[in-house]
């Protein structure tokens, strides 16, 4: 075994083709769309044909607030699926796609790890089908298309100092965040400030990712508002004309994509909205077209419960009428002796006091969950360094909640290590006890539905909005947005505004410092504390260490 046991792992796997995943689900050759041996898209003729069909359970699997000694949300999903499999459950996989941004950035992918992964683990973290390139094309097309408007005469009256549409990028890359473009005369157009978002974070990924068809698709982008002019009237991009180019680019990607877990369980990773500057999920169609094929559908939302998961619950399954039946938060011993103030460094010798304290964050999580109605069951994702005693103390306290714990060796072990999950779960969805509810009202205010958020789920006392943020809040409103969910922007690793406060804090004000209209995907973003639309890289990015080998095989990806 090398260094990194993920790879080695991923290298040595034997994959089926993708005509044999795909008949697990019975989705037959004429509706597969290969991309070489083990990847596929589905079409989406074969899709539109399953409207009728009844709907599988849909499982969450969510997690604590992150840290640096990890916690395995993505390879608890695959060992949960394979596990699923295993006891004789049809079960399908949603998972987002990664970004190059991060991937090149701090992970260095993301596709599971140990004998949970999805593969072909290179292709999915790379170019994979394709989909961001589409999106990022799409997104830059309307760009293209504005300022090209402006150039031959701004028939539409345009304020050039309200464009408020972004170009897009795949990549950390801090120095694009904030530019002045068209420079160099007269033949160039109109200098202007501009930015750069990355791709993950555009509208259009939003869009892509809540459509429920081509049609959907096309509607949502048009109604993308890019611009207003000198008194304030919105210019959308069907008014640029663009929405039907865009939906031209993004029409294969649209169509879900197709792999597998080393176990050879379906896969459907499609989309891949950031949860801490987007809404977090994976495609609607991925995860509409997984409960039309399986019993169970296993989807994974980035980040927390408070960030992927609030937006999944608040967000996707409103617009999309989905109604989750189990949460799943996945913790670690390491990462909950951080939150109880343990040193990253420090993590491997036996401390229960520093699991007991930091439980607390685990705690509000799985209470949070139960909020919108649903049952929940913890999954421990074992490392090797954890001893009985501290496992117990998390069983102990979950049990106060009414809720399991259960410790999970799907790294090691793959879907077998992840069985008593599996039959936990498999006991939440068959007991029915599932009523699903959003945690506030869209007629509420907007101001209001931040609040909410921010004292139910961040256990905030209130929040700070700007005199300029609530005007822009009320204009909002008075345009009609004010009957759509809030999408906060903020950090992950805290319930707070600020990364370095970790645990279960209280008492703290969520500071909204700019908010931003996405009318295509049908959500105001609030963008709250110190927090970036354009990532950048690391001191030591991961690219540093991603190369090719002497065989052509690529190191360092993990």
């Amino acid at each position: 075994m090398s260094v990194n046991p993920d790879l080695e792992i991923a290298r040595a796997a034997k994959m089926r083709p993708i005509g044999e995943i795909a008949a697990t689900l019975n989705i037959p050759d004429s509706a597969i769309e290969p991309y070489g041996k083990y990847k596929a898209k589905i079409g989406l003729d074969f899709v539109s044909t399953l409207e009728d069909r009844p709907d599988g359970a849909l499982v969450l699997v969510t997690g604590i607030s992150p840290t640096p000694a990890g916690e395995g949300k993505t390879t608890t999903t695959v060992g949960l699926g394979d596990a699923l499999n295993r006891i004789g459950k049809r079960a399908a996989i949603c998972l987002r796609e990664p970004s190059l941004g991060p991937s090149f950035g701090m992970k260095g992918g993301a596709a599971g790890g140990g004998y949970a992964q999805v593969v072909p683990m290179d292709q999915i973290n790379l170019h994979f089908t394709g989909d961001f390139h589409a999106i990022t094309s799409a997104n830059n097309l309307l760009a293209a298309m504005i300022d090209n408007h402006i150039y031959w005469g701004n028939a539409l009256g345009i304020d050039e100092r309200r464009i408020s549409w972004r170009r897009c990028l795949d990549m950390n890359d801090r120095a694009l965040r904030s530019i002045v473009g068209s420079l160099g005369g007269v033949a160039n157009g109109f200098p202007r400030e501009d930015g750069f978002d990355i791709t993950v974070a555009s509208e259009v990924m939003a869009v892509f990712c809540l459509a429920r068809n081509l049609e959907d698709l096309q509607e949502r982008l048009g109604r993308m508002i890019v611009a207003q002019t000198r008194d304030g009237k919105n210019i959308t991009a069907r008014d640029i004309k663009a929405d039907g180019a865009m939906s031209v680019l993004l029409k294969d990607a649209l169509a879900p994509n197709l792999v597998q877990t080393l176990e050879g369980s379906p896969a459907f990773v499609h989309g891949g909205p950031f949860a801490n500057i987007a809404h977090g999920c994976n495609s609607v169609m991925a995860t509409r077209l997984g409960l039309k094929l399986a019993d169970v559908v296993v989807t994974e939302a980035g980040f927390g419960a408070d960030l992927g998961g609030e937006k999944f619950l608040d967000i996707k399954c409103r617009q999309a009428g989905l109604k989750p039946s189990c949460a799943v938060v996945v913790a670690t011993v390491r990462a909950l002796k951080m939150h109880g103030g343990i040193a990253r460094n420090a993590l491997g010798p036996e401390n229960v006091e520093a699991v007991k304290k930091g439980i607390a964050n685990l705690a509000r999580h799985v209470e949070n969950l139960q909020k919108f109605g649903l049952p929940v069951v913890v999954g421990v994702n074992h490392f090797t360094s954890d001893t009985a005693a501290e496992f117990e103390a998390i069983r102990a306290a979950m049990a106060a909640q009414g809720v399991e714990a259960i410790s999970c060796t799907h790294w090691a072990d793959g879907g077998a290590g992840a069985e008593a999950l599996a039959h936990a779960v498999v006991k939440r969805i068959d007991s029915k006890e599932a009523a699903y509810k959003p945690l506030y009202s869209l007629d509420l205010k907007l101001a209001d539905k931040i609040k909410a958020i921010a004292q139910g789920i961040y256990r905030a006392d209130g929040i700070s909005v700007p005199d300029a943020v609530a005007r822009r809040l009320k204009a909002f409103e008075d345009a009609g947005f004010g009957n759509v969910p809030v999408c906060i922007a903020k950090t992950q690793y805290s319930y707070t505004s600020d990364p370095t406060i970790m645990g279960a804090p209280t008492g703290h004000t969520l500071p909204v410092r700019e908010v931003r209209l996405s009318a295509g995907a049908g959500f105001v973003v609030a963008v709250c504390g110190d927090i970036m639309t354009m990532p950048g890289l690391p001191r030591v990015p991961a690219a540093e260490s991603i190369m090719l080998n002497a065989e052509g095989e690529i190191e360092g990806l993990f």
